[in-house]
């Protein structure tokens, strides 16, 4: 069987090769793999910044953004069902794994589908404990591959709104910063609630962005301070400049999420006033967010298929590239939208 691999912290080794059949055990459901999403993590891991293969193995199995097909009926799932996973598995040792909460592990000895200690979804067969399954609507079809980083969304938005929920707050008015992959479902997560969203990038126009009734802003043209302040700010372009910047966007008792990753040597500047004035009398919190949990999954797959059904034309469109396995380059190279990787029809 083929897979896409590399070796953690071995730039330019990422590549296809023969791996050993897998066969489901006792307690496990065998799924095809149909297609899997290439995002920023993937970059960094066939880059040599990131990731750890399973012990006393070299190489790790790339894709975490699943989207499978079960092969056999069994523990609740039926052969056909279109089904993805969760990324982050619990460390078994901790309180917040004890209660189901992996994403946010005090240990750090979690692992993560194609990312940490655990192989990946880049290949034909993976056999998978069913708790970590999650059944994708036929209705949604083959964008069930952006299951995790809407998932990724919507763990961000929970903690928002319980950030936000200590004290009277309302949530009418978000900015975005960066429109890939999370800005752009962010955006739309948004919107399925209703917010006045306005969404920043660097490119002069984005017709999906405006068509979910958001405000698009090229920051090539406009600065973000003449655009107002705001309930929530999400970073999800990657800069920690920006990142640093958001807390002077906020309204009073305004919540900033940081999605993107920015793991470049550097010193960042922030205006005193905003940290050590505003960020006080006006009860502004800045936090991050990475990975989900179950819950945020299933809430991701059912908005997932709201916004499909509300704006079916734009969401087809969200996807830029498929490409099979062996143009995996292509996909890591390509920029503009999300790429997926094709294992099977």
């Amino acid at each position: 069987m083929l897979a896409l691999v590399t070796q953690p912290g071995h730039p330019h080794t990422t590549r296809i090769e023969e791996v050993p059949a897998l066969h489901a055990r006792e307690g496990e459901v065998l799924v095809r793999t149909l297609e899997v999403g290439v995002c920023g993590t993937d970059r960094e891991i066939s880059d040599g910044l990131f990731g750890i293969p399973p012990q006393d193995e070299p190489t790790l199995v790339l894709g975490h953004e699943a989207l499978a097909v079960v092969e056999r009926t069994g523990y609740g799932f039926t052969r056909g069902e279109l089904v993805t996973a969760t990324v982050r598995r619990s460390c078994g040792h901790c309180v917040a794994c004890a209660e189901d909460s992996p994403d946010s592990c005090l240990t750090g000895d979690y692992s993560e589908r194609g990312i940490t200690r655990l192989h990946g979804y880049a290949r034909e067969l993976v056999a998978e404990d069913p708790t970590q399954l999650v059944a994708i609507p036929k209705s949604l079809g083959r964008l069930g591959v952006l299951a995790e980083p809407t998932s990724i969304c919507e763990r961000a938005l929970r903690h928002a709104r319980t950030i936000g929920g200590r004290q009277p707050w309302q949530l009418e008015r978000a900015l975005v910063i960066g429109a890939g992959a999370i800005g752009l479902l962010m955006t739309y997560l948004l919107r399925l609630a209703d917010v006045e969203v306005w969404t920043a990038s660097l490119e002069p126009g984005n017709e999906l962005i405006e068509e979910s009734g958001a405000s698009y802003v090229s920051t090539q043209d406009t600065d973000l301070s003449e655009v107002g302040k705001f309930d929530l700010v999400i970073e999800a372009a990657g800069n920690a400049q920006l990142m640093a910047h958001t807390l002077g966007r906020l309204r009073r008792s305004g919540v900033a999420c940081v999605l993107g990753i920015d793991p470049r040597e550097q010193t960042v500047e922030i205006d005193g006033k905003v940290l050590g004035v505003d960020l006080i009398l006006e009860n502004r919190v800045l936090f991050g967010s990475v990975n989900a949990q179950r819950q945020d999954w299933l809430a991701g797959v059912a908005d997932l298929d709201r916004a499909q059904k509300r704006w079916p034309e734009a969401l087809a469109q969200f996807v830029k590239l498929r490409v099979p396995l062996d143009r995996f380059r292509e996909a890591f190279e390509h920029r503009g939208g999300k790429a997926t990787l094709l294992l099977s029809d």
